[in-house]
């Protein structure tokens, strides 16, 4: 992408409900689709019409298939079951699909099975090298053609590629995932899930989609998912390590780090997130990086955190690798720059895409 193209359009699904609400609201679906047909039909005599509201109910059920059943797999497969989609579920060790079917799934013997009966395959495994092989395992690769890959085991950009290459290449639709939320929170409304690759099949397949979580669509390159999630990844690590930093020199010091976390540091996280970050991200995506404010040579003119650090016993490990790029800006002549250029030492811009 050219340093001058618009940033890609997001498609975000946001009516997530949660796992009970969802399956109780699918049940009402079906029961006002069956009702209004038979009551019509009562009225009209019509079977036709009784029919069709049958039919109505039954459209938004889709056949589902998980391949491996691993703490999210398991989450993913029981959010279809509570959404009142049909699923058939399949994992190496045949005993973890136990619940699921005692919950109503449908447990394949194989890949090939499972595909099979399904027309929506949400892949989750461990390994992004397994996939393809899975795929290909005893004529699942026969089985895929007409229908939709949905891979969310973790991977890199590049492998997203790869594989919806592979996929296409048996007649299948391809998107890849990335799932932004622990097992626990599938189906609730802070879930969310990115997705990349073919806009078609996300949006014919939306509602299955949506039963995991907010569904957020990247765009047609299939590695945005995978890149997006690591980047989100990467802010949420940040975070963690400054964190982890700010609680040791709070416990250096007596302090009671949970008062400390939820009355002061969160307070104040949100506080500049919601002030600073998106002025930053603008001048990260313009070039632009006046300060106005403190600027970088302001900043990094004491090394108070260092030296309080050090005199407290607490390591500067996480802390000084940042600390280091900022004064190396400043050396190379931005001191009046605002910290967010230092990306251009961490990405420069003629390395952009």
């Amino acid at each position: 992408m050219s340093g001058t193209a618009p940033p890609p359009r997001l498609i975000v699904k946001q009516s997530v409900r949660t796992r009970r609400e969802r399956g109780s609201v699918m049940s009402v679906d079906d029961s006002v689709g069956n009702a209004a047909g038979n009551a019509v039909g009562k009225v009209e005599g019509n079977s036709a019409v009784n029919a069709a509201g049958n039919a109505a109910g039954a459209a938004a059920r889709r056949n589902v298939a998980v391949l491996g059943l691993g703490d999210m797999g398991t989450a993913l497969a029981a959010a279809l079951l509570a959404a009142g989609h049909r699923v058939t579920v399949w994992n190496r060790t045949a005993r973890k699909a136990d619940g699921l079917v005692e919950q109503g799934a449908r447990r394949a013997a194989s890949p090939a099975e499972a595909i099979g009966a399904s027309d929506v395959v949400i892949v989750c495994i461990l390994d992004y090298a397994d996939v393809a092989p899975l795929l290909s395992d005893d004529g699942a690769d026969a089985a895929l053609k007409g229908k939709v890959v949905v891979n969310v085991t973790n991977g890199s950009p590049a492998e997203a590629r790869e594989l919806a290459e592979r996929v296409a290449g048996l007649g299948a639709d391809y998107l890849d995932g990335g799932i932004m939320a622990v097992p626990e929170i599938i189906g609730a409304p802070q879930a969310v899930v990115l997705y990349s690759g073919a806009k078609d099949a996300f949006e014919a397949h939306r509602e299955v989609l949506d039963a995991f979580a907010g569904s957020v669509y990247l765009g047609a390159d299939p590695g945005l998912a995978p890149l997006n999630d690591l980047a989100l990844l990467s802010g949420m690590y940040g975070m963690f390590g400054g964190f982890l930093h700010a609680a040791g020199l709070v416990r250096s010091a007596g302090g009671n780090v949970t008062a400390f976390t939820t009355e002061l540091l969160i307070p104040w996280l949100r506080a500049m997130a919601d002030s600073q970050l998106p002025a930053m991200a603008a001048q990260v995506d313009s070039g632009d990086y006046g300060a106005t404010g403190s600027n970088l040579a302001m900043q990094v003119s004491h090394d108070a955190i260092g030296d309080v650090s050090r005199a407290q016993g607490v390591s500067t490990e996480l802390f000084a690798p940042l600390w280091e790029l900022m004064k190396r800006r400043v050396a190379d002549g931005h001191g009046a720059e605002s910290v967010g250029g230092v990306v251009e030492l961490v990405h420069p811009r003629e390395a952009r895409a």
